[in-house]
């Protein structure tokens, strides 16, 4: 069994990007040279987060409709209150649907379905720098 770590860091344009990380995250699987395993990724951050989608304009559209009726930016958060910097819904947010998502591989290809694909989604109130931390583990 081995396990091995990389990274992957790109730029985030706004609020409500939600990129499509799939063809970064099966290019660092297939560098490893593993077969069969499974990968995590995980973001740094408390204001973004990672899940699978079908990456289409329609839900595109939905997914952040969906965030504003849940955790809607014009409500009175805490932490807002507390340190002023116009994000308390995006750690919200985040906080539900999650820093990391783990994907198995067989024969060096990830197993999502045909309309399935991992995304980051940005959900700080400021475009960012994101950086995500992937870890390998599997056998060759």
């Amino acid at each position: 069994m081995n396990v091995i770590s990389k990274q992957i860091s790109f730029p985030t344009k706004s609020e409500g990007d939600i990129l499509d990380i799939t063809k970064k995250v099966s290019e660092a699987v297939a560098e490893t040279k593993l077969q069969n395993g499974i990968v995590t990724v995980f973001v740094t951050g408390a204001t973004g987060a990672l899940t699978t989608i079908e990456y289409e304009p329609g839900l595109l559209m939905d997914f952040p409709n969906m965030l504003e009726r849940i955790a809607p930016k014009n409500f009175s958060y805490e932490h807002e209150k507390r340190w002023h910097d116009g994000n308390g819904h995006s750690h919200v947010r985040a906080s539900l649907i999650g820093p990391s998502i783990t994907v198995p591989f067989i024969k060096g290809k990830l197993t999502l379905g045909t309309w399935q694909q991992i995304v980051f989604v940005e959900l700080d109130a400021r475009n960012r720098v994101r950086n995500l931390v992937l870890q390998v583990i599997g056998e060759g």
